[in-house]
């Protein structure tokens, strides 16, 4: 194969993996696994639970069926991207729209046929699953309060099939899902305002558009405050959380100055900073999971 095949073949795949946000799914994976570990089955083996083949196909299962979303966003969202995202959209046009529902239908029957191997009603649940998604790229996500509502929804969903798949019903998997809930709500909202050109222009009715910048701000003040109530019961109920306290101090804390900050925002690079800082919050609580129980996973292993 000749250097400008070669070239333009490994284009396309890393144009693929900026349309599937490859970093979000490894990120997802990942962050199933370290729940599976230390929140949700923290009775089972560490080796029992890395090597179950039942909880393989459910992540690997959620995690097709995510990236199907993405793709189907895309799709839609090209021309709004277009305008708010000129040069990623520019490196995800590098494969045709036809390509991209073609790799879309592939990626969600493979994701139906993974969890079939566990259990007949999780194909129905993750048809399901997949409608909604093609469904809020299609309708809902043109519509301020439950656009917002259902991006939030659907992005705990894949936590929610594991912590069914292990029956674990413990208050404390309620509040972490609450906290969880409530960044990404958060970073929906700015996302909402870090794409409010496109979406003025392409007349999408987000919060921005329909009741002003003030109120998305003060909406998002609001969420900040509710984040207090689940990291209050976690920090000072009896909860076995260990190290990971810090964590959620450290949380609030930045979402304090997230909104010093975003009261004085009014470009679209500042809420992009925003948008960064709320990623950075919640790829850290992926990580500060393993402070629960620093010893944990080399005592299972080992």
């Amino acid at each position: 194969m000749s250097t400008p095949a070669k070239k333009k073949r490994f284009l396309k795949w890393v144009s693929l993996f900026s349309v599937v946000r490859g970093y979000n799914i490894l990120l997802l994976a990942l962050a199933q696994y370290f729940a599976s570990i230390y929140i949700l089955a923290p009775h089972i083996p560490t080796r029992k639970v890395l090597f179950d083949p039942n909880l393989f196909l459910l992540v690997l299962g959620s995690s097709l069926a995510i990236a199907s979303g993405y793709i189907i966003n895309n799709f839609y969202d090209s021309e709004k991207d277009l305008i708010n995202r000129p040069n990623k959209t520019f490196l995800d046009n590098y494969i045709s729209q036809r390509t991209k529902l073609s790799v879309y239908f592939i990626l969600n029957f493979i994701s139906v046929v993974c969890v079939s191997y566990v259990s007949f009603s999780l194909v129905l649940f993750f048809s399901g699953y997949i409608f909604f998604l093609w469904f809020y790229s299609h309708k809902l996500k043109k519509y301020p309060f439950i656009g917002n509502l259902t991006a939030s929804i659907l992005a705990v969903i894949p936590f929610f099939v594991v912590f069914v798949y292990y029956k674990n019903f413990d208050l404390v998997i309620f509040i972490h899902a609450t906290f969880l809930f409530l960044i990404i709500s958060i970073r929906e909202m700015v996302k909402d305002l870090e794409n409010l050109k496109g979406d003025f222009t392409q007349k999408y009715h987000t919060i921005p558009v329909v009741y002003g910048i003030k109120f998305s701000k003060f909406l998002i003040s609001f969420l900040v405050g509710l984040t207090l109530i689940p990291i209050l019961f976690l920090l000072f109920y009896d909860f076995n959380i260990g190290y990971m306290d810090y964590y959620f101090v450290l949380s609030f804390l930045l979402l304090l100055l997230m909104l010093l900050f975003l009261w004085k925002s009014t470009t679209r690079y500042q809420y992009i900073l925003i948008h960064n800082l709320l990623k950075f919050i919640l790829v850290a609580g992926v990580f500060s999971i393993l402070l629960i129980d620093v010893d944990l996973l080399l005592n299972k292993l080992f």
